[in-house]
């Protein structure tokens, strides 16, 4: 099953599909979907929405979790050892944007990175879960483009104001459930830009498992439906590069896709070319 959700008349509408059906549903977004607890909500039959006309499935997500260092060869290739721990961050929700929004590029740098990464979707409220519980609490998962302000990340020991820009951070296109795809097989994940494959990798690398994080947060807060939780990037990103690093442009499409779920494809603008969010 595939969930979205949908700009429609002014407003946002959640969709459902399956079996190659899409059925338009009497909710906002799937977080309203999910908060609901009911999944074959009946809703009415339509045509599958176009893909510019997809916001990001949760379009105000109660939490936006994110782990760092969590991919064996992208510790490798900046150099930091493997973590004993989650590395955890968060965003907030007014950085996120629908999978074909163009990337707002800050005027504040230069320096600005891709990151293709795996995404969970919370479906039940989880504290102190087993493993099992954590597994059983994922509803499905979706991609992010954790779009990463690298002069304002390392400005300080903590990265949080590099990773949340305003309308940086694509997400969607879908949710797919967790009975349909499953992480720890190795889906294949990748980031283009312009048509140049930068990453490459699988999400079987990770260090800590999509179902291993969601078990490790549980541990300290409680996780809702609809929050998500962002399993961090594979080897390749533009910090990286040698012999020097690279960064994105104001023009440049950037690709993310993985294997089972769909892609992202936006263009980085320059924030002042946007107009004013709301």
């Amino acid at each position: 099953m595939r969930l979205g959700t949908v700009r429609r008349d002014g407003t946002t509408q959640a969709f459902r599909q399956e079996d190659g059906r899409t059925v338009y549903l009497p909710v906002p977004d799937v977080g309203a979907l999910l908060a609901g607890g009911d999944l074959r909500l009946p809703g009415e039959p339509g045509p599958a929405p176009a893909p510019q006309d997809l916001a990001t499935p949760v379009l105000r997500p109660g939490k936006i979790l994110c782990a760092g260092l969590n991919f064996y060869d992208h510790a490798e290739e900046v150099g930091q050892q493997i973590p004993e721990h989650p590395t955890i961050f968060a965003k907030y929700a007014t950085a996120l944007i629908g999978p074909t929004d163009p990337i707002a590029m800050p005027e504040e740098s230069e320096k600005i990175d891709w990151e293709a990464e795996l995404t969970v979707v919370i479906g039940s409220p989880l504290r102190h879960a087993t493993l099992d519980q954590a597994r059983a609490a994922i509803a499905g998962y979706t991609i992010m483009n954790d779009i990463s302000v690298r002069d304002w990340q390392g400005r300080t020991s903590e990265w949080f104001q590099g990773k949340n820009f305003d309308r940086t951070t694509p997400v969607g296109p879908v949710v797919v459930t967790s009975d349909e795809i499953d992480p720890e097989t190795g889906l294949a994940i990748r980031c283009t830009v312009d048509g140049v494959r930068h990453q490459d990798s699988g999400t079987d690398r990770m260090i800590f498992s999509a179902v291993e994080l969601v078990e490790y947060l549980s541990r300290f807060l409680t996780l809702e439906p609809g929050d998500l939780v962002a399993c961090g990037t594979p080897a390749g990103v533009g910090l990286a590069k040698k012999p020097r690093r690279i960064w994105l442009r104001d023009g440049q499409e950037v690709v993310t896709e993985i294997e089972g779920i769909g892609e992202l494809r936006n263009v980085c603008t320059p924030a002042e070319d946007l107009p004013a969010a709301g």
